[in-house]
């Protein structure tokens, strides 16, 4: 059966029925009332406070660090977003919920002092461009019981919920908003499948800092998004390093000796990674940059349409395309210059080729030996890993405004690099 194709109309995002009605019923009663506050979603930064302060009855909220970025963050949102009113809804819940698990990390650190002055040693940490191959070789390492993933419910509720000593609830919750996802979008789960129980991208937890680049990959935020390049990232990854601390604390075998990371934010801090994880192994990923850069622009003009009824993949192409991933790996480039030690190489059709020799590379470079086990773990993992198995993913560089001679005089440092 040939699999169903994603769709390239993005500026007419999908969106199911029922919430096209609901969208266009709150919209209606926003105009006939005069005001926003009655039927929309409020932003105020007030509002959002006192929710999480409701939700989780904490008002430690650690260091200030995190109050700058969310003011600007909401200035942008306001003037540039365009949300529709779910929209605007599922973002309030997303900042409420950011806020909350920031609240519970920082009373799992008061209640567990000592957590505080563990060591997080020898991460793995993946950090190529998006599409290059990142989801499959995380899944690969995870599958390794040596090794502690961050799972996608612990990524939505990074802290044990009082009287959940089971987690069901926390579990629950992300099955939800599993379901909820692919009732909104079907095709994104052609693009970047989400699972519940898979593991999931570590960037979820460096934006209990409103640092990370979670808001611009899914809301239109220029102004914010400028604003973030020139910010001191420690207090992200210091934060980062808390959360996996206390996530360890809470669950991890006698057989797991390290963490895998992964999320294409590093690559444009691995300055800063290196700086609170020096020991860390860097795998960066590559692949053919005609393929990467349509693709992920593709993902986020897909991920944008859950928010907003208005999706440019031109200003994705060029702000994305041939800004954010450009300076991502100049940046790493500068970094990589300084550390060569650090960091293994793969490239995407090494991996699709034979995944267990780069598997055994990347174990052999952080210093574990490939065992039978894990081997085994990894075909188990790839048997369950099957290409479109979720439709197929269809994107063109034409749809983003862009040609490949842009992209490899942009991208001229990172080809000779390859």
């Amino acid at each position: 059966m040939t699999p169903r194709t994603t769709s390239t109309r993005y500026q007419r995002p999908h969106r199911p029925l029922p919430l096209r009605a609901l969208n266009a019923g709150l919209s209606v009663g926003s105009r006939l009332l005069g005001s926003r506050g009655a039927l929309e979603a409020s932003l105020e930064e007030s509002s959002l406070l006192e929710a999480a302060e409701h939700r989780t009855g904490l008002l430690d909220l650690g260091d200030g660090s995190f109050r700058e970025p969310l003011q600007k963050l909401l200035r942008s949102i306001e003037s540039e977003a365009r949300l529709h009113p779910i929209g605007r809804f599922i973002t309030r819940e997303r900042l409420v919920s950011t806020l909350a698990n920031r609240m519970r990390v920082s009373e799992a650190l008061r209640r567990e002092p000592s957590l505080r002055e563990a060591r997080v040693a020898r991460p793995i940490v993946i950090c190529g461009l998006p599409r290059t191959g990142t989801t499959l070789l995380h899944r690969l390492l995870a599958a390794d019981r040596r090794i502690r993933s961050l799972s996608s419910w612990e990524a939505l509720s990074p802290v044990r919920l009082p009287g959940d000593d089971d987690d069901r609830e926390r579990v629950r919750f992300a099955e939800t908003s599993e379901r909820a996802l692919r009732f909104m979008a079907p095709d994104f789960f052609a693009v970047h499948p989400v699972d519940a129980h898979a593991p999931e991208e570590d960037v979820l937890l460096l934006d209990l800092s409103f640092r990370s680049t979670v808001a611009e990959s899914t809301l239109r935020v220029p102004t914010f998004s400028r604003w973030l390049e020139g910010q001191d990232q420690r207090p992200a990854y210091r934060m980062l390093e808390d959360v996996l601390k206390v996530l360890w604390h809470q669950r991890h075998t006698p057989s797991q000796e390290r963490w895998v990371l992964k999320t294409p934010h590093h690559l444009e801090w691995l300055d800063v990674l290196l700086e609170v994880f020096p020991d860390a192994t860097l795998v960066w990923t590559h692949r053919d940059l005609g393929d990467v850069v349509p693709s992920f622009c593709s993902m986020l003009a897909h991920a944008r349409g859950v928010f907003s009824d208005h999706v440019d993949p031109r200003d994705i192409g060029r702000s994305w395309g041939l800004g954010k991933g450009v300076r991502m790996v100049e940046r790493a480039l500068e970094v990589r210059a300084q550390r060569p030690e650090r960091f293994v190489d793969v490239r995407y059709e090494e991996l699709l080729r034979d995944p267990i020799e780069v598997l055994g590379r990347v174990l052999d470079h952080a210093g574990l030996p490939l065992t039978k086990e894990a081997e085994q773990s990894a075909r188990d993992r790839l048997r369950r890993e099957r290409k479109d198995r979720h439709g197929a993913h269809a994107y063109r560089l034409a749809d983003f405004g862009l040609e490949r001679g842009e992209l490899d005089r942009a991208y001229a440092r990172y080809h000779a690099m390859r």
